[in-house]
């Protein structure tokens, strides 16, 4: 196994620029901040930036939580992959978290000065530090559940549509919890009256009898129980409904919605 370092300090852009080294240099996995990715894909771990205060964040990257650090050893052991980027702040940092998770010292150290230019690396600083945001090498919709009620997008290009950085792939811009200015809370309420509004909008609602919300750790449950206009083809209305509330709730909410489930309790009959 080969393992190859990218170092620097916080906000200058690694895990942006990661994936183009990796397809540059033939690499097939990345530690990053706690997850182990290949293949555009989180294949094991607990992202850094889930938690909540930025000591827990830098604790997670170096994989002091023996299960955090037992699950994504036992991962590598498992894929055995032939080459690794591991992406830290500093040299003692990467040759830390290679300690932990058993794998060879790095063979090669690239610092992210040699890879970026300073506009490049203003760019990240300004996404980091003024407006809270922090990339992750994986497509968005990879991390739905995992990051179920953090606010994310998808990144596609970093300064502007000249940058050679235009077609690099698909990463995720996720601001973490303690990027924020405070702690925000959506209630169940905000997201009934989501519900609502979208099913009476519909025009083929009478009336919504009663909505359930369940939050579990990967995001949250829907049921709503409507009372539908007869004389029309219900099921068609009902799925239209279904997957409208889906796709609305996760935008304005940022939740992973897991399931959306309709029970028609009854037919208004004109």
């Amino acid at each position: 196994m080969k393992v190859y370092a990218l170092v620097g300090k916080s906000g200058t852009g690694k895990s942006f620029q990661a994936t183009y080294l990796c397809g540059q240099m033939n690499i097939e996995y990345i530690i990053d901040d706690g997850l182990l990715i290949g293949r555009a894909s989180v294949i094991a771990g607990i992202s850094a930036k889930r938690q909540q205060t930025k000591v827990g964040a830098v604790k997670t990257a170096l994989f002091t939580d023996e299960t955090h650090m037992r699950e994504v050893r036992d991962k590598l052991a498992e894929i055995s992959p032939e080459r690794i980027l591991v992406i830290g702040t500093g040299r003692n940092m990467v040759f830390k978290i290679c300690d932990r998770l058993g794998l060879p010292a790095p063979e090669l150290v690239i610092n992210i000065e040699d890879i970026t230019t300073e506009e490049e690396r203003n760019a990240a600083y300004r996404q980091r530090y003024e407006q809270g945001k922090h990339v992750i090498p994986v497509p968005t919709f990879e991390l739905k559940k995992e990051f179920s009620g953090y606010f994310m997008n998808p990144l596609r290009w970093f300064i502007g549509r000249g940058s050679k950085n235009n077609d690099r792939g698909e990463r995720t811009v996720v601001r973490p919890t303690y990027s924020y200015l405070g702690k925000y809370n959506i209630s169940d309420k905000v997201i009934t009256d989501i519900i609502n509004h979208i099913c009476m909008k519909s025009g083929d609602v009478f009336k919504v009898s009663k909505i359930s919300v369940y939050k579990t750790g990967e995001g949250i449950k829907i049921k709503a129980f409507l009372v539908m206009y007869g004389g029309r083809n219900i099921i068609t209305a009902a799925e239209k409904i279904q997957s409208e509330i889906a796709k609305q709730t996760e935008m304005m909410t940022a939740f992973n919605v897991e399931e959306m489930n309709i029970e028609i309790r009854g037919l208004k009959c004109s």
